[in-house]
């Protein structure tokens, strides 16, 4: 088992400082942004930058929301309303959490996984292409953005629900036909009977432990496979 340490940080984003939670193992063997849903950064996500600090990588949740979480359903469809009108200030925080966890000594000369959910997932995309040189894996979970990938040099792994109510499938499979079309390396996995929130423990009635595990060996593989 791989020792960690973790704690909440604050980083440069701008005019306006931001916090992330950073977890740490006791020797880095790569490193990993992860960029949460609509809710805001909750205990599911820091947990997931826990757990993969425990594979070895350096992890690196930013909150783009500045400090709100949401609970329910309703209260994420308001506050992701309301931090719609700044996306802004998001990109700021993502940009200025790329260049924190880049800082990092154990990074420096390679490329970092970025993992994205929902919300998170079309940051993900943009930033491969915002940061070419940077990303080096995108991994993505149910959420898709259909754009301009030419500039990207990530490899992509993307876990998906066939019946998604939020992202619909023409928007996945779009989504694949572009980064296809960049000629990036895709593979996108869609799991039957799941729902969007899949992975997440947190919500009980979407949640599939058969999927999130899955999810989570190609998840981990397809890191150990690009970032090494």
């Amino acid at each position: 088992m791989v020792n960690t340490s973790n704690r909440m940080v604050d980083f440069e984003a701008g005019a306006k400082r931001a916090r992330g939670y950073l977890a740490v193992p006791s020797h880095p063997k790569g490193a990993v942004l992860v960029l949460h849903a609509w809710w805001g950064l909750n205990d599911f996500f820091k947990g997931y930058a826990d757990r993969l600090a425990s594979q070895g990588y350096l992890a690196f949740a930013p909150d783009l929301y500045d400090g709100p979480v949401a609970k329910t359903v309703e209260e994420a469809k308001v506050l992701h309303s309301e931090k719609e009108k700044d996306e802004e200030r998001m990109k700021t925080i993502i940009l200025g959490a790329e260049e924190y966890l880049r800082s990092n000594p154990s990074v420096s000369g390679h490329k970092i996984g970025v993992i994205g959910f929902s919300m998170g997932a079309a940051w993900s995309y943009l930033l491969s292409t915002m940061k070419p040189e940077s990303v080096g894996a995108v991994v993505v979970f149910y959420g898709a953005w259909p754009t301009d990938f030419s500039k990207a040099k990530a490899a992509f792994l993307g876990h998906f629900s066939p019946d998604d109510e939020w992202e619909p499938i023409d928007g996945i499979k779009a989504t694949e036909a572009k980064l296809r079309e960049a000629g990036r390396d895709v593979e996108f996995h869609f799991y039957p009977g799941t729902k969007h929130w899949f992975v997440e423990e947190n919500r009980p009635v979407e949640y599939n432990r058969d999927a999130a595990d899955l999810a989570w060996k190609r998840t981990i593989a397809f890191l150990e496979n690009k970032l090494s």
